[in-house]
């Protein structure tokens, strides 16, 4: 039988011979044999890239190899831009937080007259999701203005406005369109303009199909066993006000490193993104506290793809995973990340 002292001696040495960069690597040990969908990861802390880490392929087919400079779908993680370019409305005096939806969406029913944007940005609004309402048969893809089209043919809503969270995909679709409405320009044009160009951030795109392009394409993945199968595209692939916009490690450090100022929103703008309500949840940002340190996070999960961003903004450190493929949810992937550079 083995000296369970001398074997705890091993390990502990074993464990302190290990840097972060290959606890990391462990981490990921999944994502890096040679032709499997892969992943890319960031840590940044004081301003710097700290660590940089690529595995696996982007792109099965030509065998592309995921870089620092691969833009994947970034799903639910979209949000937070779709937020802040309401936010950016507001400032411009476009409209108001607490503005009646029916006030801009006129076809929508009565019964959603207490229904306001800060209610579609805080997942408070009680509006029925529109994957249900869609449907299994599709014909095409469904985009922005389609699911406002649902909501409009709506009978009830889920819940009594500001009562209740309730995760809802069919108000940032909504918030998408508003923005094109109130601005005169596409969602991704607007985007483009006032937040990516803004920052640098010149590779990252609300992606629609015909009108722009993703350069360092990851396409999405479903690995299972090892059987590895396409899974880029959904019936709501097309929808970008929740989650249509693809960027990389090296772009979103451009993100990150501009939320630490006030050039694109107010102090007092950001302060109520991050101002968590029901569910922990601010505009576009979830808002808890992580081992005793206060955290902004959110995963995305669509057809492919996985993501999680997660900033500790008190230890000026931030945490970025993109996959390309469908499972597992990388979170606590990126929190084990976390443990190891925040104790």
């Amino acid at each position: 039988m083995r000296n369970p002292v001398i074997l705890l001696l091993v390990l502990i040495l074993v464990g302190c011979s290990m840097n972060q960069g290959d606890k990391i690597d462990q981490l990921f040990a999944d994502y890096r044999p040679g032709g499997t969908p892969g992943a890319s990861v960031m840590i940044i802390k004081d301003g710097q890239a700290l660590d940089v880490r690529s595995y696996g392929v982007a792109d099965i087919e030509t065998g592309a190899l995921v870089s620092p400079a691969t833009n994947f779908r970034l799903a639910s993680v979209t949000k937070q831009f779709t937020a802040t370019a309401i936010l950016l409305l507001v400032e411009k005096a476009r409209l108001q937080l607490d503005d009646s939806i029916r006030q801009h969406f006129p076809m929508f029913p009565e019964f959603m007259d207490d229904i306001t944007i800060r209610h579609l940005l805080q997942h408070t609004s009680g509006i029925e999701d529109y994957e249900p309402i869609y449907g299994d048969q599709f014909p095409e893809q469904i985009l922005d203005r389609g699911v406002v089209d649902l909501i409009a043919n709506t009978t009830s809503t889920y819940f009594a406005p500001g009562t209740e969270y309730r995760y809802s995909n069919s108000a940032y679709a909504i918030l998408a369109v508003l923005v094109e409405d109130l601005s005169g320009q596409s969602f991704p044009q607007f985007l483009d303009q006032h937040i990516f160009s803004q920052l640098g951030m010149n590779e990252t795109v609300a992606y629609r199909r015909g009108t722009n392009e993703v350069t360092n394409r990851a396409l999405g993945y479903k690995v299972d066993l090892r059987k590895i199968e396409p899974a880029d595209q959904s019936a709501w692939s097309a929808i970008l006000g929740d989650g249509g916009v693809y960027s990389s490690v090296m772009d979103l450090y451009k993100w990150d490193q501009a939320l630490y100022d006030n050039d694109l929103l107010s102090v007092e703008m950001w302060a109520q993104a991050w101002t968590p309500e029901l569910e922990n949840y601010g505009f576009g940002w979830r808002i808890d506290d992580y081992k005793g340190h206060r955290r902004l996070h959110h995963s995305g999960s669509t057809s492919g793809f996985r993501n999680f961003m997660q900033r500790f903004p008190n230890e000026k450190m931030t945490i970025i995973v993109l996959t390309n493929r469908a499972e597992p949810d990388v979170a606590p992937l990126a929190e084990q990340i976390a443990d190891l550079y925040l104790n």
